[in-house]
């Protein structure tokens, strides 16, 4: 088959396509014909190096969303069959150690991930465990459903299962264009909340403004705390969610309202923040860490999209031989929604 993978640490000249041999279904797992894939972030940091998830090797093959046609089965599986249209829920609990047992999957001992630490969806064809694939409805095509599983299982994990989003809410969320923030929005505005939005670009406010959200803020020329508050009765946002890390994050607290909660899991502008102590806790503020979804997690968000009859937001589509030019896509930062490859 043809697969994209890179035998080195480097920029986005060092993804070739090459030919490889099919992967075969162990027990338990099926073969999927892959429709789509769409990049993430980790696609780029690892591919940049060093590996930040234990048990990364080299060659590797990225790609981590991945939706698709099941083409054969492996032994021991009876709940899927050729045919049958997919989505792959990139994390692989094992199901036997202590947190599996106990049904917390978010610490899974023995965790895999597609396309991080083991083979991932480009390529023609993927093996997963059957487990860890989900029914695709027919009213979703395959693009669509390739772009959904790290960014809304990541945004569902942080505003419903962490943050308990209620309608009537305020959201703040940073990051316009990105898929996070967009699967964010889509999801608090689908339970009753509404959404302010910041960015440094223009462009890409305008595009959440079309998606929805009752304010968008350019956080480079305007005083985020004041416009928020302009827009709440002077109390602040109910709710913060922040994925991009320290740039912002004394900012996003002072936007808050009195016990207001802040949640986040980003680092990508550094890994070290810091803050005001005293005015966080004088103000009763709630910081909480997200963790990385669970299993159920991930099943409660599908079913959720599935009925909400949401529209995508695409940023582009690439053939697989253009993997390089995704990434520089997805690298310069111009992008506003999913990336997506197709083999």
């Amino acid at each position: 088959m043809r697969a994209v993978q890179y035998t080195q640490h480097g920029g986005p000249e060092v993804l070739r396509e090459t030919v490889v041999a099919d992967p075969e279904p162990a027990p338990g797992d099926v073969l999927i014909q892959v429709g789509a894939t769409a990049l993430n972030r980790l696609d780029i940091l690892q591919r940049r190096g060093p590996g930040l998830l234990p048990g990364f090797t080299l060659p590797h093959v990225p790609g981590m969303d991945v939706a698709g046609v099941i083409v054969a089965v492996g032994p021991g599986v009876h709940d899927r069959t050729a045919g049958d249209r997919v989505v792959v829920d990139p994390a692989l609990h094992c199901g036997s150690c202590t947190a599996c047992a106990d049904g917390d999957t978010v610490y899974c001992s023995a965790m895999r991930v597609v396309g991080a630490t083991r083979q991932g969806g480009y390529a023609e064809l993927l093996a997963v465990p059957s487990s860890h694939t989900h029914t695709v409805p027919g009213h979703v095509g395959l693009e669509e459903a390739a772009g959904l599983p790290t960014a809304y299982a990541m945004a569902w994990q942080a505003l419903v299962v962490r943050g308990a989003l209620r309608a009537g809410e305020t959201l703040l969320v940073h990051g316009a264009g990105s898929g996070i923030t967009i699967a964010a929005v889509q999801i608090a505005l689908g339970l009753g909340a509404r959404v302010v939005v910041t960015s440094g670009s223009e462009a890409k406010l305008e595009c959440m403004a079309e998606l929805g959200a009752s304010l968008t803020v350019n956080h480079r020329t305007t005083d985020l705390a004041a416009a928020v508050r302009s827009i709440t009765d002077g109390r602040g946002a109910d709710i913060a969610l922040d994925h991009v890390g320290p740039a912002l994050f004394q900012r996003t607290l002072d936007s808050l309202r009195l016990r207001g909660r802040l949640v986040f899991f980003g680092n990508t502008t550094g890994m070290t923040a810091s803050f005001n102590l005293i005015d966080a806790y004088q103000r009763g503020l709630t910081m909480i860490g997200s963790e990385a979804y669970g299993r159920a997690a991930f099943g409660q968000m599908l079913d959720w999209y599935w009925s909400a009859r949401i529209t995508p937001v695409v940023d582009s589509v690439f053939p697989l031989s253009a993997a390089a030019e995704a990434h520089r896509r997805l690298e310069s930062g111009e992008s506003c929604g999913k990336i997506l490859l197709r083999p």
